[in-house]
């Protein structure tokens, strides 16, 4: 379907991850669930959960999944989903925790490798290829020597947890502009540097597409 973007939040079933920072990709698809008004429902022909709907009228329908196994094995129910609803693979948003970036940084990109991410390296393999679209969703390396793999699966920080509202809308947003005006649009507006930053100044955060700097 031409109109038609597949959206994919990464994450581990059930509640005991529901809150980890490996999850961080369902806790995005749930806020864009919420905007659609829409209520993830099993999907036929996939092992996943769907909500489908539009953010304004006549803009581009998402279809916004989880999958109901675990993170190594996401690659069948995304091209399941693909397959079921005649999406390219430069159609499919995969939103995913990236440890290489500090948390509360999102960064947009279009195809690549997996970079040791399990759940990506599923998906790259049963989509043939890595030129899906992802949003990378900051939580930052594990502090001292902590093992990453035991990093991603602990809940965030209370001091993260401030922030991490923000963060997920802010995740929504990004997807949202790609769906709308496409990939180069959206990195534009969500890899701008701040104006104090580009003058020399200090950096601040600079405010994401659809949101206001935060005070």
């Amino acid at each position: 379907m031409a109109d038609t973007w597949l959206v994919v939040g990464l994450g581990n079933p059930g509640d005991r991850y529901a809150k980890t920072r490996h999850n961080v990709g369902q806790m995005v698809a749930d806020e864009l669930a919420a905007r659609l008004r829409a209520t993830f429902g099993r999907h036929p022909r996939a092992q996943a959960r769907v909500a489908e709907g539009r953010s304004v009228p006549g803009g581009p329908k998402l279809v916004v999944a989880k999958s109901n196994g675990y993170m190594n094995t996401s690659g069948g129910p995304v091209a399941q989903l693909a397959d079921y609803y005649g999406v390219d693979n430069e159609r499919v948003i995969v939103v995913h925790d990236e440890l290489d970036l500090p948390f509360d940084t999102l960064k947009i990109k279009q195809g690549g490798g997996h970079g040791g991410h399990n759940g990506l390296r599923d998906i790259v393999s049963a989509l043939g290829g890595g030129d899906f679209v992802r949003v990378r969703v900051g939580i930052g390396r594990p502090p001292g020597r902590q093992d990453a793999a035991d990093y991603v699966l602990r809940e965030f920080a209370p001091p993260e947890r401030e922030h991490l509202a923000i963060l997920v809308q802010e995740a929504a947003d990004a997807v949202e502009l790609i769906a709308a005006d496409g990939v180069l649009v959206a990195q534009q507006k969500v890899h701008a540097p701040s104006d104090s930053a580009a003058a020399g100044g200090a950096a601040t955060p600079a405010p994401r597409a659809g949101t206001k700097g935060r005070d």
